[in-house]
């Protein structure tokens, strides 16, 4: 949304610079995206001077070119070479000197410089209207009819407006900043000064010659209507001032009355439409629904298809205009228009929204009404645009004013707490503030009880109607900056912490396992109790049995993930697909006490090579450490980066690891066992992984970590180690942190060998080891105190062999 500087100033007063209010309005809320200047006439005239010509001679070698000196305020008189037929000695004209950039009308720019025209030395060019963005004419040059000496910039002579334009990226919730009087009532706020709202007392009734009947039949839809008629208007191009408004903000001017009425809307955040007269069947207005079906033609030329669930206004046969989205090609403004009605309406922000959505029409009236506009705007707007058109159209107001409101829309009505003030801004701020912001916000405070208020709030401020959204108001005015923060203050809430969302947290996990190359599965929950029966792993006494078996083979709810993917993989794998990698969201099933069971789980399978054949890729095979990168992956996801590992217990596994957190099992991976592929038919190693999915989503993002990014280089030694063969990884990790947790931040195995260069029963590890220290930079004494820490460690507790 743009605000125009100059606009802005005619509600508040702002002496500020820009950048200062503009920062203003980001702390409110109203965030400031960019800045950007506009001119009536590009370029500002810039380096354009009123000149006197002092000489005009006809050119010795160019029958159509005159040379000229002309005084421009400088020492020494400016050769020109012109080529307009009205050049004359003692003419007052324009100037381009040396080096001004000229922005001609319909054309592109272009730089004076000196130059010899026919072998005549020209310093500057005498500008026709055209040439400097002034208008349309190139019959000559312009000659003025002024006493401003020779010199004075151009621009102080015809005064170019210029204006500087506030980009707001406007959120949804803040419908009552859409217009210029709307920001303009924030910054009253932030600055404790008043705003101007504009002079209506000189309102009055010229005649009533000119009465429209108006019938508002669908109140729901429109709950207030006004209007009223002006006659004997000229519709002709808006004065300058009014379109230079409407251009600054990005709108080209159309004629004077709807010029009008656009500047209303953004001024004042109204919408109004105007209709021609000769053009309402029987001087009737109606605002009403029309049947299915029935067919519309708008300003743009298109046929719309309407439905009962548009609001329509219309007169005594057919429809002119879709109720605050968009206006019919037949009732406009148009050149000879001499009268019209003038609309200024509420409507439900519902049925404008439903509309504009199913019509595919945005329009700027709908933008406003969609989100909630001022329902006691109406007919000050009113009386405000109509004003305006008799100053820049005449004529006379020629009826009374309709105002159909039946039912008044109440304030909003809310009782705040000061200790949930100060709870949720995390500062006590004096009760006096807080009053004195609401009040400035147009907020009414009554029924003060030491414990807090009644807050009324005017219904154009649709975003407040809750006590948070009242104590949102103190804070953003207050200022979020003036808050100062500690390192024991958190987050607070009035309503319960959301529970995460389980099918986004699935839908986010199965788009990140496809972009692995992962493919989703989806099986049977039946399956063979010859399953359990011949692995020898499961309970066949907690088998859930169907009672009504298709078949033999699907006599039993699954007690495991494992055989639906085994499967699966094996139906693959028959046909030549031996690369692959599923994974599948599904239950499990258990009889257990006396009760049935479910649980939640997600499965990861991987076999067959890493990669597809080819010729620049050597051959390899998937193994442990693919399937245990995804499954941290997906851990990461969850924010869950500190776990406890252990060998895996469980007997599907030939082996694996369990994955624990606060000691609840959250995922077991690891290689399946032989005797389980076997049973299903599988030949080839298979991988896999099984989270306890209903575990998994109470852990969703409990705890997310940060620290700072080092601002201090990390150094890495190397070291390779002779073990006994039954030694394992995580046994040097835990030596290693217990030694030296504060320097070594990362411990990488990048080798391993077993042979007979070693012994039996021995392997040989080579590590990195990554340290720093966060608070400064490690020097090589503390770098060889702390490896010779760990060697010494590794030495007495594992019985390693330094390998030098």
């Amino acid at each position: 949304m743009k605000i125009s500087l100059n606009w802005l100033k005619d509600f508040i007063a702002l002496n500020e610079d820009v950048e200062v209010i503009s920062e203003i309005l980001t702390d409110t809320g109203l965030e400031v995206e960019g800045l950007e200047k506009f001119e009536e006439i590009e370029g500002g005239l810039e380096g354009l001077v009123i000149g006197e010509i002092l000489t005009c001679a006809k050119h010795p070698d160019a029958d159509k070119l005159s040379v000229t000196t002309v005084d421009i305020g400088t020492d020494q008189p400016a050769p020109i070479v012109c080529g307009a037929p009205n050049v004359a000695k003692g003419q007052k004209v324009v100037v381009a000197t040396v080096g001004t950039t000229l922005f001609p009308e319909g054309g592109e720019s272009f730089k004076i410089k000196k130059a010899k025209i026919r072998g005549e030395v020209s310093e500057g060019m005498i500008c026709a209207e055209d040439e400097i963005g002034l208008g349309q004419s190139h019959d000559g040059i312009m000659v003025l009819d002024t006493d401003l000496p020779n010199g004075t910039p151009a621009k102080d002579y015809f005064k170019p407006e210029s204006d500087t334009v506030i980009e707001i990226g406007l959120t949804p919730n803040r419908a009552d900043g859409a217009s210029h009087y709307g920001v303009a009532r924030d910054l009253k706020a932030a600055f404790r000064r008043p705003t101007v709202f504009p002079e209506l007392s000189n309102f009055k009734v010229d005649n009533q010659s000119n009465p429209v009947a108006v019938t508002v039949e669908n109140h729901e839809a429109c709950p207030r209507y006004s209007g009223l008629t002006l006659s004997n208007l000229q519709v002709k191009e808006s004065p300058k001032w009014l379109k230079n408004r409407l251009k600054s903000i990005g709108l080209s001017p159309i004629n004077n009355v709807v010029d009008v009425t656009n500047y209303v809307l953004h001024g004042l955040g109204q919408p109004l439409h105007a209709f021609d007269m000769a053009d309402i069947g029987g001087k009737k207005v109606v605002v009403k629904t029309l049947s299915n079906g029935s067919k519309f033609t708008t300003l743009d030329e298109k046929e719309r298809i309407l439905t009962d669930k548009d609001l329509m206004i219309c007169d005594d046969s057919k429809g002119m205009c879709i109720g605050g989205v968009f206006g019919g090609i037949g009732s406009g403004v148009k050149d000879t228009t001499t009268e019209i009605f003038l609309e200024s309406a509420y409507f439900s922000a519902d049925w404008v929204r439903n509309t504009a959505t199913r019509h595919g029409i945005k329009t700027d009236a709908s933008f406003r009404y969609e989100r909630g506009t001022d329902p006691n705007m109406t007919v000050h707007a009113l009386k405000y645009a109509a004003l305006l058109i008799k100053e820049v159209a005449g004529g006379e107001i020629s009826s009374e004013i309709v105002d159909i409101y039946p039912e008044p829309i109440s304030d909003f009505e809310i009782y705040v707490k000061y200790k949930n003030v100060d709870r949720l801004i995390g500062k006590q701020v004096p009760h006096d503030r807080i009053k004195e912001i609401l009040e400035d916000l147009d907020i009414k405070i009554s029924d003060e009880l030491g414990e807090g208020f009644k807050a009324t709030v005017p219904p154009y401020r649709v975003d407040v109607t809750r006590e948070a959204d009242v104590i949102e108001e103190i804070l953003r005015i207050y200022g979020y900056n003036n808050v100062e923060l500690e390192e024991n203050y958190g987050a607070d809430y009035l309503a319960a912490f959301p529970i995460p969302d389980k099918d986004k947290i699935q839908s986010k996990t199965t788009d990140f396992l496809a972009a692995q190359g992962f493919n989703e599965i989806i099986s049977n929950s039946l399956t063979n109790p010859d399953y359990v029966a011949k692995t020898g792993i499961w309970n066949p006494a907690l088998n859930v049995e169907v009672l009504n078996k298709l078949s033999e083979e699907l006599g039993v709810m699954r007690q495991a993930m494992v055989f639906s993917g085994l499967e699966s993989l094996k139906y693959n794998i028959n046909r030549k697909q031996s690369n692959l990698k599923f994974f599948e969201f599904g239950r499990t099933y258990t009889f257990q006490d006396g009760d049935y069971r479910e649980q939640e789980q997600l499965a990861l399978f991987l076999t067959g090579d890493q990669t597809d054949e080819s010729w620049n890729v050597d051959k390899k095979s998937i193994d442990f450490y693919n399937i245990s990168s995804t499954v941290h992956k997906i851990l990461d996801k969850f924010s869950l980066a500190e776990f406890d590992s252990v060998p895996t217990s469980n007997p599907v596994f030939d082996y694996g690891l369990d994955l624990l957190k606060d000691g609840q099992l959250l995922v077991s991976l690891g290689k399946i066992s032989p005797k389980v592929q076997k049973v299903a038919e599988v030949t080839q190693d298979v991988f896999y992984a099984e989270f306890n999915w209903a575990k998994m989503l109470k852990k969703y993002g409990k705890k997310i970590l940060y620290k700072p990014v080092p601002k201090f280089p990390e150094v890495r030694r190397d070291l390779s180690l002779v073990l006994d063969e039954h030694v394992s990884f995580q046994q040097i990790l835990e030596l290693a942190k217990k030694e030296s947790k504060k320097l070594v931040k990362r411990i990488n195995v990048f080798s391993i060998y077993q042979g007979d260069s070693i012994g039996e029963g021995k392997k040989s590890y080579a590590l990195s080891f990554i340290l720093q220290d966060e608070n400064k930079t490690l020097n090589d004494k503390a770098i060889d105190k702390t490896m010779n820490g760990l060697i010494a460690s590794f030495e007495n507790d594992l019985n390693a062999i330094i390998r030098k």
